[in-house]
């Protein structure tokens, strides 16, 4: 594929659907998202208004770098306070279709809605790609920014249009996008990560007590995997709880799973052959999170598991 041909196509076409009106996207962080903002700030200038939206599920102090990222490459970002909104919807939820339903019908009714009716937007700029349509369909893992796939009409539920320029791409041409585009490596070659977020990464019901503790187990995984050049790794909390032993005495502890993968589009993955003593400072490091006992390595590939526990 000539990318930069499909950059130019892009542009055009954003420019042809939105016209004079008013185009509005949620920025993540991620590549995909990262991409289509700059996509759209190319074509529509400041006709697209562009949010980064707060839901308590995000890494830590992932809201303020992202603003600040984007502020340096010229796009201003609006970031919105809505943790109170998603932790209120995903109160009670164990089920993980549930929980990603409830994460969608908040970001896109409740939440996008307001965003919606304050600035006019009649286009909503998605970060889709091809695999998460793919996987949605399949019924293996529902994407939560894939509407019109599963018979969903944004404009009758929502009041907006989707557009969507990137759905015909995996993430490896997502990148090469982004090369085009002259983003910077620290925003291209970040690790995927899921669109509900730390939401996706708890087994079991979402609060804020679990999240401070996947959040604190994330930044660690990250920090301590981040040269091993995999295509993604993350930390997981699992529901269950182990029996363990903390200053002498019985614990009933939280139990921390690490995935480190290599792949390609998302579609297979393998898990990395991490070396013993990356894995005993992983775990020691884990471990020393208040609450945690266990921290265990995940090596089963994709397939048969997915990448994200949820």
């Amino acid at each position: 594929m000539d990318y930069k041909e499909f950059v130019e196509e892009q542009i055009g076409s954003l420019k042809k659907e939105v016209g004079q009106g008013v185009a509005i996207n949620a920025l993540s962080g991620g590549v995909d998202s990262s991409v289509v903002t700059v996509l759209g700030h190319r074509a529509l200038g400041d006709r697209l208004r562009t949010v980064f939206i707060d839901s308590a599920l995000m890494r830590e102090g992932e809201p303020q770098r992202v603003v600040q990222t984007f502020a340096q490459m010229k796009i201003p970002v609006r970031l919105v306070d809505a943790r109170a909104d998603f932790l209120k919807a995903l109160k009670g939820l164990t089920d993980p279709e549930e929980k990603r339903n409830a994460v969608t019908k908040t970001f896109y009714s409740t939440v996008f809605g307001r965003l919606v009716r304050e600035t006019g937007a009649k286009f909503l700029l998605h970060g889709t790609i091809l695999t998460d349509i793919e996987e949605t369909v399949a019924g293996i893992k529902r994407q939560h920014n894939i509407l019109s796939q599963l018979g969903i009409d944004p404009e009758k539920e929502y009041g907006y249009k989707v557009l969507e320029p990137l759905k015909t791409l995996r993430k490896d041409g997502v990148r090469e996008v982004a090369k085009v585009l002259g983003m910077p490596p620290d925003v291209t070659q970040r690790i995927p990560f899921p669109g509900p977020a730390l939401a996706t990464r708890v087994v079991g019901e979402v609060t804020e007590e679990r999240l401070a503790v996947v959040r604190a187990a994330t930044a660690i995984v990250e920090e301590e995997l981040k040269d091993t050049g995999a295509f993604q790794y993350l930390a997981v909390l699992l529901n269950d709880r182990a029996t363990g032993i903390v200053e002498g005495k019985r614990e009933f502890g939280q139990i921390i799973v690490v995935r480190c993968l290599h792949s390609v589009d998302a579609r297979t993955a393998t898990s990395v052959d991490l070396p013993w003593e990356k894995l005993h400072r992983i775990c020691k490091r884990v471990t020393a999170i208040k609450g945690v006992n266990r921290c265990l390595y995940d090596i089963t590939p994709k397939p048969p598991a997915t990448i994200e526990y949820i």
